[in-house]
């Protein structure tokens, strides 16, 4: 097939114009904010503002910020000064970050026989839909555990 023709069907678009054709208004900062809260509240029912900021690597007040934005998503319960609690909604939706998250670490790390793939699933894990994901995680259930089997 001639690379000219390859993508007729498709609509090329830049970063910026795939991000404005999102159907959810959860951006990736606010993917990444809900999967942390979904971590930390694994254990426990509510995390504060600061401990969110540390995990994150963020300002208290940017943190604070960001969870003003996922309370009137109604994805979190939030006082000021409070705890943070995930709403249903925001917990199912944790729930798929942290899934996703991990699904695209245990395949880089297989993929590049490594231990450290944070930075590059952190970068790319806003970008692939589920259907994506769940067929990586199929894949790996068929990837040998040590790539030499096969003859690479």
């Amino acid at each position: 097939m001639d690379a000219t023709n390859r993508d007729d069907n498709e609509e090329f678009r830049t970063l910026n114009g795939y991000r404005r054709q999102r159907l959810s208004r959860v951006t990736e900062s606010m993917e990444d904010y809900l999967e942390m809260i979904y971590r930390m509240t694994e254990s426990r029912p509510a995390v504060g503002v600061n401990e969110v900021a540390a995990k994150l690597h963020v300002r208290p007040s940017s943190a604070s910020k960001m969870i003003g934005k996922l309370k009137e998503a109604s994805l979190v319960s939030f006082e000021k000064y409070g705890q943070i609690t995930l709403t249903e909604q925001g917990r199912d939706r944790g729930r798929y970050f942290l899934w996703r998250h991990e699904v695209l670490s245990r395949f880089f790390r297989r993929l590049n026989r490594s231990e450290g793939e944070l930075r590059q699933v952190e970068l790319i894990e806003h970008f692939l839909n589920e259907e994506t994901v769940g067929n990586l995680e199929k894949l790996l259930e068929r990837f040998p555990a040590d790539w030499e089997e096969l003859g690479s």
